[in-house]
């Protein structure tokens, strides 16, 4: 088949793949679901689903936080009747359960057949206002819970339908900031916190980055790939490849399910600047070659032959650096290491179709420099190589000097997270959840599930006294601000059918006084505060409660001696616990984090010494070829303990990333040594030969990825911004390595095992 022919038919096939990924693209959707960022498979989350299916959730609520006008507390009275405003507004909206506010609270007391509430406020009586605060202080769980330490603010707490997701949510939070507006409650005074809220607030963010990212990627790009080819097609051609590459990853996101999250919104840009790698070399490959005075048809054979090799090679490592995130327990991570490692290896093939087709179709273009002048990259490479071959002394002993600092402060690295730790602590969400944080309970959930051992229940005395203990040491020494059980319910009840007398609340004395409570008790299991507590047959119960984000570790190190006390103070034949929640789930991911980046880093080790191995059979150039590319790794890590930046979630894909992108240079430039090799039995004329033919393209497409991950600095999200900046230095101290100690340690420690036969079909270009 003719060239031309083939190009036509090359390009109408892809259209109209183009155009059926156009289709599933349209459909695709942006979410951001907390509870998939739990560890996929691990026991403990299985068991939560059961323990959610009994109890429910214990994240499906919404704390809106008011302050108090200065000057006033939360007691003056025209405060409180817009806060009973607010509280009747909210109980109308549609996906609110129910509300408990400072103006619903009541004190139940039990007489006769009847059961009174008595309210713990009278606003229309100031002189009842004393005696009001004092008795709100002293009653346990309501200080922390709806009014804050200070008696400075109130707040609401919306129980709100399981699992919102973002658009009646979004309705929700309208209705509410409406509310405040039209009730005269400015906005400064008003904090909102909990999953949903964060779920709203991500996903409208990533709409936005996604788009400032993108933009400001293209035209970034734009002017490299100018500055670098200095003609339309060396702009355009790489754009339309590159662009054609996103559509058809995000149709097979879409095609697949796959929602947009806060790892896949990623994805656009990394195979922006990824995938742009494969097109330069192919079009420096082909320029030079050009220059070199070839006709359009044997520079086109020449670079897809050798070309093709070094990039089919980078796009498998660099795929795999991917692909290795799929060991991953968290479902947004495995997805981007799945859908990115696939999506690299459709820029490969659309960049060995789509772009010799175009190239094809294009006719010969006219360069700007005479042939027989060759290129002026030639001159810069050539003084750079004598640089660095007389500075090699130097360059051997500052790398040295800087890998011994960088694992020194690299040890520094800790593994910590926080529930919103994504967010700069300057965000106004961040500052609404410390808010509660400060002032209330906290935003941070606790469970605890509580098992009688068997032949009891969970209203047994013994039960009863033990959660107590258990309640007790949460408070005392765990840092628990608020907790409910069912000892709550009892001793609630209790306290109604002794006149609601503060003294009352309290467990019964005896198995006698309790057997009288029990009958009570069966007339209210059915309640919904009731059921959230206790089984209605006793056979369970939920210990639940907030306090103060405190971050992973210190989570853990409180788990552990927690358990501890569980252990040596609880009798396991009165009571079982297994601790659980939303906030056990997500520390879990910590205790994966460095076993997956470690899996993913050797696997990557592991590919690229297989290749090099493959190509040079030489183990000493698959130690010359590793050094360059994880020194940047090690400096990177050092960067990291220096700066105080934590191993989380979010920045743990670094490592595996930034190895699998910055050893595609180092392919390239490999595959184009073991060519020349082939013709040239020199290594020192191999090597310089392979430094001027690969350098500009080294060069330029590294600039590319450093400027494309550099938009991630204008991210709001913390993990988004330390990506883009870990990953763009690992990347220019990477290109640094491979312009010095790649050439020098090849120089100096690869040993040919045999001359090689020339390559068939392949020609040597004149320097």
């Amino acid at each position: 088949m003719p060239l031309r022919r083939y190009a036509h038919f090359t390009l109408v096939a892809l259209g109209l793949l183009t155009a059926l990924a156009l289709y599933f693209v349209v459909q695709l959707r942006f979410n951001y679901n907390f509870n998939d960022f739990y560890p996929a498979g691990d026991p403990d989350l299985e068991f939560y689903q059961g323990y959610t299916q009994r109890f429910g959730n214990d994240n499906d609520y919404v704390l809106l936080g008011v302050e108090a006008p200065a000057g006033k507390t939360a007691f003056d009275p025209a405060f409180l009747a817009q806060i009973d405003s607010l509280t009747r507004l909210a109980r109308r909206q549609r996906h609110v359960l129910s509300v408990t506010s400072p103006t619903t609270l009541a004190n139940p007391v039990v007489e006769g057949l009847g059961v009174f509430s008595l309210p713990y406020l009278h606003p229309a009586e100031p002189a009842r206002r004393a005696d009001d605060s004092t008795l709100i202080y002293r009653t346990p769980g309501l200080v922390g819970n709806v009014f804050s330490a200070d008696a400075r603010a109130v707040a609401l707490v919306l129980q709100i339908t399981p699992d919102l997701t973002k658009p009646p949510g979004d309705s929700l939070f309208a209705a509410l900031h409406a509310g405040l507006a039209r009730l005269g409650l400015p906005e400064a005074r008003a904090h909102f916190a909990g999953k949903l809220v964060a779920q709203s607030v991500f996903v409208d963010r990533l709409k936005w980055e996604l788009v400032v990212f993108m933009s400001l990627s293209v035209l970034l790009v734009t002017g490299l790939l100018w500055l670098t080819f200095r003609t339309w097609w060396g702009v355009v051609l790489p754009l339309i490849v590159v662009l054609g590459t996103i559509l058809w990853g995000l149709a097979l996101m879409a095609a697949c399910g796959v929602s947009i999250d806060l790892m896949t919104a990623l994805l656009p840009l990394m195979l922006f600047v990824v995938g742009m790698s494969d097109t330069i070399h192919i079009i420096s490959r082909y320029v030079s070659e050009l220059g070199y005075g070839a006709s359009k048809k044997d520079a086109l054979r020449v670079t897809i032959k050798e070309s093709g090799f070094g990039s089919g090679l980078s796009a498998l490592t660099t795929s795999l650096g991917f692909f290795t995130l799929m060991t991953s327990t968290i479902r947004p991570i495995h997805n981007f290491g799945l859908f990115t490692g696939v999506a690299v290896i459709l820029a490969f093939l659309l960049s060995f179709t789509l772009l010799p087709a175009m190239l094809v179709l294009l006719g010969k273009p006219q360069l700007r420099e005479p042939r027989r002048q060759g290129h002026s990259w030639d001159g810069v490479l050539g003084r750079l190589f004598r640089t660095v071959l007389v500075r090699r002394r130097l360059i051997f002993t500052v790398s040295g000097l800087v890998l011994a600092v960088a694992i020194g402060f690299a040890t520094r690295v800790r593994i910590n997270s926080a529930l919103l730790d994504d967010l700069s602590k300057g965000d106004p969400v961040r500052q609404d959840f410390a808010f509660f944080d400060r002032q209330f309970a906290g935003v941070r959930p606790f469970e605890l599930e509580l098992q009688p051992a068997p032949g009891r229940g969970i209203y047994d005395l013994d039960v009863l006294r033990a959660t107590e203990r258990i309640e007790s040491y949460l408070s005392r020494t765990y840092g628990l601000q608020y907790a409910a059980s069912p000892v709550t319910l009892v001793k609630a009840v209790r306290k109604a059918l002794n006149g609601g007398g503060l003294a009352e609340y309290r467990l019964p004395a005896d198995t006698l006084e309790l057997r009288r409570l029990r009958g009570k008790l069966r007339l209210f299991r059915k309640k919904a505060e009731f059921s959230a507590l206790a089984l209605p047959d006793g056979s369970a119960g939920r210990l639940t409660g907030r306090m103060a984000d405190v971050g992973s570790v210190r989570a853990a190190a409180l788990n552990d001696e927690l358990r501890r006390y569980l252990r040596t103070s609880i009798d396991s034949t009165v009571l079982r616990t297994r601790l659980t929640g939303s906030s056990n789930l997500i520390d879990k991911n910590n205790e994966n984090l460095t076993l997956n980046m470690i899996q993913g880093m050797a696997i990557d080790v592991l590919m690229v010494t297989l290749i090099v191995l493959a190509l040079f059979k030489s183990l000493r150039m698959t130690v010359v070829v590793l050094i360059p590319n994880l020194l940047p790794i090690v400096i990177v890590a050092g960067v990291m303990g220096l700066a105080g930046v934590s191993m989380k979630v979010s920045t743990s894909i670094i490592f595996t990333i930034a190895f699998g992108i910055a050893v595609d240079d180092t392919i390239h430039f490999i595959s184009k040594l073991r060519l020349t090799l082939g013709r040239e039995p020199d290594i020192f004329k191999a090597v310089r030969h392979t430094y001027l033919l690969a350098g500009k393209a080294v060069i330029t497409t590294s600039l590319i990825l450093v400027g494309g991950f550099s938009t991630l600095l204008f991210s709001k999200f913390d993990g988004t911004f330390y990506v883009g900046l870990l990953i763009g230095l690992t990347l220019l101290f990477g290109v640094v390595a491979e312009l010095t100690l790649l050439p020098l340690l090849i120089l100096y420690f690869y040993k040919r095992p045999a001359p090689q036969p020339v390559a068939p079909g392949i020609e040597q270009p004149v320097s």
